[in-house]
């Protein structure tokens, strides 16, 4: 079999390719094999191995997982366990009830490398940096994506472009990029501003409880990870987790492109000290990472979904679907399909679904876990006054932030103002 021909070394890329290739002509029912682009130097593709129960399209009221790995070029432990957990999905597929729920019931896309160009100029493994790190440009893709706070001035890459351009074509859910270079789990925001709390040392998004509890599920189920020792004494993460901005600022980072923009929640996963570990230490990694990777795609089961529909039972796309009291800088909308996922931990919500010129519709819900169940509670909302498809909508690729942090700015003096004219008008009176 194909998969049983997968060792513990490392795959360069023309080995890569046939790997992916032959899974997919074993599993021809159960994959789905595609290249979302190509990298600068035009010798990689980037392949995309998706795997479910249809591999090859959406199907309504199944959510959407990804796995991106090697975006560092030279950091390189995530581009083999991905190898490794997707000999490990589709063998077990059939034979393990777990998996199998979880492919009937997930399409799960898995991207072993965003930057074949970087890994095949990294020659020699090597625990620190490398040039190999850049994209053949010289480019850091994890600063080159639009950043939500500052103008991000980097040339958008043929890899950054690519992955903004199949973000936006489907519906992901839950994402997770691995990395090389520290033990830890990362969450959004990697870059902040007042309006974030950055100001205190960590920025906060309207989703941190749930971050925090999806970097969490994968430090506590990594074989060592959740000890938060680090990789020297120098540098600890309580529970092996730490908000982006706490650690390092970040601009132009993958992670809050996700957020932002796709609609989808990502973690960054540092998963060795070393970058480039020799190949004998690959079976180790594979082990301990093996449960986290599992336990974190269950995780897209989350919360509540469902789709928003008009009089005729039509689908309404752009239709903003939210929970009071979390709302994005950038509203999160229902897809061509007129469908929502919304990641909440369990607990009592509201949840706001509004058509453009229309009233809005408000739903309580009491969201349980349901990730053992493989599917988010399903709450639908119909328009019935409606019967008009919502216009396309889209967020623009600005600091979002940094406006908003303006007009927090701008109200405060006004609000001085009204409170000095108050107490002038009392004291005359």
């Amino acid at each position: 079999s194909v998969t049983a021909a997968l060792d513990f070394k490392y795959h360069h890329t023309e080995e890569l390719e046939a790997y992916l290739k032959g899974v997919h002509a074993a599993y021809p029912s159960l994959t789905h094999l595609h290249s979302i682009g190509r990298s600068v130097e035009g010798r990689g593709d980037l392949w995309v191995l998706v795997l479910g129960r249809f591999p090859t399209h959406h199907k309504i009221g199944i959510p959407e997982f990804k796995y991106v790995a090697n975006m560092h070029g030279d950091e390189t432990v995530g581009r083999e366990i991905l190898l490794h957990l997707i000999d490990f999905l589709v063998t077990s597929y059939r034979r393990d009830p777990v998996i199998t729920r979880l492919l009937n019931n997930t399409r799960i896309h898995i991207m072993p490398t965003m930057n074949p160009d970087g890994f095949e100029a990294t020659k020699v493994p090597d625990c620190y940096y490398t040039r190999g790190r850049y994209n053949k440009n010289g480019e850091d893709l994890n600063r080159n994506f639009p950043d939500a706070f500052e103008n991000n001035n980097a040339s958008i890459q043929p890899e950054t472009q690519a992955v903004m351009n199949w973000i936006k074509n489907e519906t992901f859910v839950l994402s997770a990029n691995l990395h090389g270079g520290a033990l830890v789990a990362s969450y959004t925001f990697d870059n902040g501003n007042s309006v974030t709390g950055s100001l205190k040392g960590y920025s906060r998004s309207p989703d941190d409880d749930v971050f925090i509890h999806l970097a969490k599920t994968y430090s506590f189920n990594h074989a060592s990870m959740y000890k938060g020792m680090g990789c020297d004494s120098r540098q600890t993460f309580p529970e092996g987790i730490t908000n982006g901005y706490s650690w390092y600022q970040l601009e132009g980072g993958m992670q809050d492109y996700n957020y932002v923009w796709g609609q989808c929640f990502e973690i960054t996963l540092e998963l060795s000290c070393c970058k480039y570990p020799l190949a004998d230490q690959l079976e180790k990694f594979w082990r301990d990472n093996k449960a986290a990777l599992i336990e974190y795609i269950k995780q897209v089961h989350l919360g509540v979904k469902g789709q928003v529909t008009d009089r005729n039972g039509n689908p309404i796309p752009n239709a903003i679907v939210e929970a009071k009291g979390r709302p994005h800088v950038c509203p999160y909308r229902t897809n061509e399909h007129g469908e929502y996922f919304l990641l909440l931990l369990p607990g009592t919500y509201v949840i706001n679904a509004t058509v453009p010129g229309f009233k809005s519709m408000l739903k309580t819900v009491e969201i349980p876990d349901n990730t053992g169940n493989f599917s988010a509670l399903k709450q639908d909302f119909s328009f019935s006054e409606v019967s008009i498809r919502s216009r396309a909508a889209s967020c623009p690729k600005t600091p979002l932030y940094q406006d908003l942090e303006r007009a927090s700015a701008a109200t405060k003096p006004t609000l001085h103002i009204l409170v000095l004219m108050t107490v002038m008008l009392v004291i005359f009176k």
